[in-house]
């Protein structure tokens, strides 16, 4: 798979949309890489029922003149901001226009929400179903706007100068350290490394241990595994100090709560069972949904970027959910 130097973002004219794209566009400045804006929409197959018994054809001009108004004040955006873009207009489901597009892409970016209404449900899909299917890492960037009026002001998107990335050991996990090392590496941001081992009375997910099991000797086991793991991506990756954790709670729960005091989150993803090339794991589908801050998804299909070790270490993820 041949990868162009952009950053690939999906654009509504929504302020969250636009919000993602401000993002992007201090992403690609960080690592050197063009914005690709587009815009689709979708045309229903017939629109009304004539007399006749036929269906009357739809005139799209005003849509297409309306994504064209939405990608001009985009590159308006991007070039105030000194970035290089590309624009573009495309017919198709938006979700699905942006994972084929992403085939090419070194990074793709949308906000986590559409317009109001119904559409607003639809085009909330996206979100969700983006970074399950893209071939490249998706960062879903949320919207902590502020009502000034009756205006709604976006906020200037935050440097990354905080990275935490969530590790259990899974290959799909080594992925996202490895990538969140590069992207602490191009930001010289700060890393923490968090692996959660959910072993506390109120956690319950690890019942089944027996009550003489020596907790601290499970977290130090498994702050030994992910030394290992850190060790052996930087080896790889060197020049980067990644700090590490390994605390009692699931990774949604810790990662969620890192993301209030966080500029960047990085997760793996590798779903379960018949459906895991649908539905994204249970921690990264609950980090998206409520992260305070830009989330990063990476999943296998990202793997020819990056050449991650395949196995598991012992100690790190075999007492954890799904990531």
């Amino acid at each position: 798979m041949t990868r162009e130097d952009v950053v690939l973002v999906g654009l509504d004219g929504s302020a969250p949309s636009l919000h993602a794209l401000d993002w992007a566009a201090a992403e690609a400045t960080t690592h050197g890489l063009t914005l690709q804006i587009v815009c689709s929409y979708a045309l229903p197959s017939f629109t009304a029922a004539s007399l006749d018994g036929g269906y009357a054809a739809l005139d799209d001009t005003a849509i297409q003149e309306g994504a064209k108004a939405v990608l001009a004040e985009a590159q308006e955006r991007a070039d105030a901001r000194g970035v290089r873009s590309t624009a573009s207009v495309a017919t198709g489901d938006a979700a699905g226009v942006l994972v084929e597009m992403s085939r090419s892409a070194r990074l793709a970016v949308v906000g986590t929400r559409g317009r109001g209404g119904f559409a607003d449900r639809l085009l909330g899909t996206v979100s969700s179903a983006l970074p399950a299917h893209a071939y490249c890492p998706t960062v879903v960037v949320p919207l902590r706007a502020q009502s000034t009026g009756d205006e709604l002001a976006l906020p200037e998107p935050r440097p990354v100068r905080r990275i935490v990335v969530g590790v259990d050991g899974s290959p799909a996990a080594d992925l996202a350290l490895r990538r969140a090392i590069r992207e602490a590496k191009a930001w010289g941001a700060e890393l923490t490394a968090v692996a959660g081992v959910p072993i506390g009375a109120s956690a319950g997910a690890l019942a089944w241990l027996p009550a003489a099991i020596d907790h601290e000797a499970v977290l130090r086991d498994v702050a030994e595994g992910l030394d290992v793991v850190v060790e052996r991506a930087l080896i790889d990756l060197p020049g980067v100090e990644v700090k590490r954790h390994v605390l009692d709670g699931t990774g949604a729960a810790l990662l969620t709560e890192f993301s209030t005091a966080t500029d960047l989150i990085v997760v793996g993803s590798r779903g379960r069972g018949g459906f895991a090339g649908l539905l994204l794991g249970s921690t990264s589908q609950a980090v998206l949904h409520h992260s305070a801050c830009p989330v990063m998804v990476v999943t296998q299909r990202c793997a020819d970027d990056e050449t991650p070790h395949t196995g598991r270490v012992s100690g790190v993820g075999d007492l954890h959910p799904e990531v």
